[in-house]
């Protein structure tokens, strides 16, 4: 009686201060859609780091992120990864209405539920529309709302909803048996955190290009601006000095800038090629350009240290360092990271990855690392970083296959 009354109290509030409407941010895609709310804006990079991954593992699975409200979706698409399989939105208001709107419209075959800030009224009425849903990821901070505290059987009933509920820590465990859950139903698992994603790379290419380079040293520049090829060509001059072998395979950020780059490798002196040409890097290349990223994945496995571009001079906001992370390439980045910054900021605190401010220090980081021990002990330590909380996802992975696919023979069974 009183966990109905409380809801029953808590959607008349909705209905009297919750706007009616909601408009959805574009149209649902066809076949199956996973929800996963962001309830945690700032571990964004990490759900969308896990959604990726749950489309990578499921074929044909598509993925819906909210978030808390509209201020937060710009940061969301500024950072959202380059595949059509994941869209965005804001959560509608507590208002009936706009819940009973959003549910319709994206109708979504399963919800994945992180950190906490639980509404009431979305997750009453998505339990009714028979949407599977999971807690992961909470925390003691997503339940130490007002509502929380002057309401906490509105809340157990939310949570007794939930076909399964992991917590970061034992202490956010402990506060979901504060507000009614046994222990025993409550799995304490690493927090939720992003992880590289092993670009893909031909084998053949690999054993190829590696047979051509002879044991060459090599590094990479990706995402380079045209305002920074100056300190990259001058860090690369002052790393000839001490390996007179070696190799930099430069990267651009914009396609459009590949011919301005070629031409100014060459007019430094530097024996320039391209990566498209057949039959290169050849023994006296010193410069090699590629045109795109299509390659990045055999490029970071060559590379046992790599320059991430675009992050010299602000306006750009970096790129993905668990990418060269992840396949073992030792990381040098530049001050502006901003769109990243977690993921820079995790790996330089566990010594994979070292900030660099012009030629010079990016030539003496280069000299370095180049040693196969210094970059090999960075890589060593970048894998530690991407690989923690790796079993967290793969437990949502599974998760999410079991569920989908008992819910598709449901489906099938009543056809």
């Amino acid at each position: 009686m009183g966990r109905s009354f409380s809801m029953a109290a808590y959607r008349a509030l909705s209905r009297r201060s919750a706007a009616r409407s909601f408009t959805p941010s574009g149209p649902r895609p066809p076949g199956e859609l996973l929800w996963l709310h962001a309830g945690e804006t700032g571990n964004l990079l990490a759900i969308q780091d896990l959604a990726y991954r749950l489309c990578l593992a499921r074929d044909g699975l598509q993925v819906l992120i909210t978030l808390p409200d509209a201020g937060s979706l710009d940061a969301a698409r500024s950072t959202r990864p380059n595949t059509a399989l994941i869209c965005l939105d804001a959560l509608p208001s507590e208002h009936p209405s706009a819940v009973g709107h959003f549910l319709e419209h994206w109708a979504p075959d399963m919800c994945i539920w992180a950190w906490g800030g639980l509404r009431p009224t979305l997750l009453h009425e998505a339990r009714i529309a028979d949407c599977p849903m999971v807690l992961i990821d909470a925390d003691t901070a997503g339940f130490d709302g007002r509502r929380d505290r002057w309401l906490p059987d509105l809340t157990r009933e939310l949570l007794a909803d939930f076909v399964a509920l992991m917590a970061r820590s034992f202490p956010a465990a402990a506060r979901l048996e504060q507000l009614g859950l046994r222990r025993q139903d409550v799995e304490v698992t690493a927090q939720l955190q992003a992880g590289g994603q092993a670009l893909p790379c031909d084998d053949t290419d690999l054993a190829e290009v590696s047979a051509a380079l002879g044991g060459r040293p090599v590094w990479l520049a990706t995402a380079v601006r045209k305002e920074e090829t100056a300190v990259i060509f001058a860090a690369h001059r002052h790393a000839l000095r001490y390996s007179h072998r070696l190799l930099l395979i430069l990267q651009p950020a914009m396609p459009s800038t590949v011919a301005k780059m070629s031409e100014e490798a060459a007019l430094e002196g530097f024996r320039v090629s391209a990566w498209s040409t057949p039959g290169e890097p050849s023994e006296t290349t010193q410069v090699m350009v590629a045109e795109d990223a299509d390659d990045l994945g055999l490029f970071y496995r060559l590379a046992p240290v790599s320059f991430l571009g675009s992050s010299l001079t602000p306006g750009h906001g970096g790129c993905n360092p668990f990418e060269a992370a992840a396949l073992g390439s030792a990381v040098l980045y530049g001050p502006n990271v901003r769109r990243y910054l977690p993921f820079y900021t995790r790996l330089a605190n566990a010594g994979a990855a070292r900030i660099v401010k012009d030629a010079q220090t990016l030539g003496a980081a280069i000299t370095r690392l180049i040693a196969p021990d210094q970059a090999a002990a960075m890589a060593h330590a970048g894998w530690d970083v991407i690989s923690h909380g790796a079993e967290l996802t793969d437990r949502v992975i599974e998760l999410v296959e079991d569920t989908l696919d008992a819910r598709l023979e449901q489906k099938n069974a009543h056809a």
